[in-house]
């Protein structure tokens, strides 16, 4: 698949056949291409822990309130074979740019203006999206609840320095996926988005280009 195609034709898959499973190859293949991702000092400060079976139970129960009941987004996303459990670590890059080339001494995460490792590790998701639609699969990246960070860090023996960024849920797309309601809003276009040399100057470029597919 055309890189074009599979940017424009990405979506989030909310419902999965549970009856078919990820191979293990395909599986590699994904995380092969997460490993590409651009990172900051070349830090490549991201981890993935693949969850099937009973781990992939273990994460549903840390992650969702025992009150709440299963409505339609978390009876779906139940669905799907396994999650990946997207963790960045902010040592690996106070780690690097404290070596020579880079010179930062103070190792101090909060001197940082944006979290790289959250973004590098963003990015990485994004590839996995993006594999997994060019594999036939469909892939969603959610958040897990702020509250719950600390029972998935136990729950799954990460450590306690690494940050859990959101979980990638992947699997063959139940025949009839519900489309997220939010979609309504329309998509944001280039005009509008774009600013050239200052903020509320448009953009050259006037006309979006087509829909593909």
């Amino acid at each position: 698949m055309e890189l074009t195609d599979a940017v424009r034709r990405r979506r989030m898959v909310r419902s999965y056949d549970p009856d078919r499973p990820v191979g293990d190859e395909v599986l590699h293949r994904l995380l092969d291409l997460a490993t590409r991702a651009p990172s900051a000092g070349h830090s490549q400060g991201w981890d993935f822990v693949v969850l099937r079976q009973g781990a992939l139970s273990r994460f549903w129960e840390v992650t969702t309130d025992p009150g709440r009941s299963a409505d339609r987004w978390l009876q779906g996303m139940r669905t799907a074979p396994l999650v990946l459990l997207c963790l960045s670590d902010p040592g690996r890059y106070l780690d690097r740019y404290a070596e020579p080339d880079k010179g930062r001494t103070d190792r101090d995460a909060s001197t940082w203006p944006v979290p790289w490792w959250d973004v590098d590790t963003g990015m990485a998701s994004l590839l996995l999206l993006l594999g997994a639609l060019d594999s036939g699969l469909g892939a969603c990246f959610f958040g897990v609840p702020g509250d719950r960070h600390d029972a998935v860090r136990e729950a799954f023996g990460v450590p306690g320095g690494h940050r859990v960024v959101g979980a990638v849920s992947l699997g063959h797309p139940a025949p009839v996926d519900r489309r997220s309601p939010s979609l309504r809003r329309g998509r944001r276009t280039v005009a509008e988005v774009a600013h050239d040399g200052r903020w509320g100057a448009p953009f050259g470029a006037t006309q979006d280009p087509p829909a593909v597919g």
